[in-house]
């Protein structure tokens, strides 16, 4: 079997990609609870960063899908984001089949992004954890030579790295981003999804009251942030191990 061979790092810009980094998420909104931060820390260090939302949100209990597609743009516009789209797949129903890999596939060799986070493939959700595996799956055929997609989505692409977010998962994370000087924005595109998290009757028992959602996500931040100490963050995993040259340049103290 052979052994996926490491690429030199790239620097802010010299990337041949569209996008830098790819966040897919099942949901308008699943980014900006998971990796928002993050997304605010590539694009201030010079990479283009881009979301793919699968469906639309039709099957939301707040709101509907065409004032989740007014939020998400706004959203996008307080991350800063380069590119921004969403699928059709069926809310609350995304299945892993090969039409929505080869869906996915085609935005992929389109953006051509180096990294993907992809949500994490456990959780409560299905449309969560399905999107997890149909997006590592689709990863994997974007990269086929020989798989026959439309000329204008062009060559064959394999992202060299794929994260999982894992902020909702009772998992230890192999990694943490530090968003620190990112926090305020990131809260700030998680309220223009005004449908959802203004306070309203609908769904109160599921969702969290909008007096609280600060404390919340900063309170989730900031234990995240202590692992590594420092002040908040996002934590990531990914299957790999990694390879380290130089001790002198490991990160985070021990004791």
């Amino acid at each position: 079997m052979s052994t996926p061979q490491a690429s030199p790092a790239p620097h802010p810009g010299s990337y041949d990609g569209q996008i830098d980094v790819l966040a897919i998420a099942a949901h308008r909104d699943d980014v900006e609870q998971t990796c928002g931060g993050t997304l605010l820390v590539q694009q201030s260090l010079g990479w283009r960063s881009g979301i793919l939302d699968l469906t639309r949100g039709e099957m939301g209990t707040r709101g509907n899908a065409e004032d989740r597609s007014a939020e998400a743009a706004e959203a996008a516009r307080i991350l800063r984001v380069s590119h921004r789209e969403a699928l059709d797949l069926p809310d609350g129903n995304v299945q892993n089949t090969l039409e929505n890999r080869l869906r996915i596939a085609a935005v992929l060799r389109r953006l051509r992004p180096r990294v993907v986070i992809l949500p994490y493939w456990q959780g409560r959700h299905p449309d969560h954890y399905t999107t997890s595996t149909l997006g590592y799956e689709a990863c994997f055929v974007a990269g086929l030579a020989r798989l026959d997609l439309s000329p204008e989505h062009g060559a064959p692409h394999r992202p060299f790295k794929i994260l999982y977010a894992s902020l909702y998962a009772d998992v230890r994370p192999t990694f943490v981003v530090d968003i620190s000087a990112h926090i305020e924005t990131r809260l700030q595109s998680l309220l223009a999804y005004r449908s959802q998290y203004g306070n309203q009757t609908a769904g109160a028992g599921l969702f969290v009251p909008e007096e609280e959602i600060r404390e919340r996500t900063f309170a989730t931040a900031r234990h995240y942030g202590l692992l590594a100490g420092i002040r908040y963050a996002e934590p990531f995993v990914q299957r790999e191990v990694a390879c380290v040259t130089d001790l002198m340049t490991l990160p985070v103290q021990s004791i």
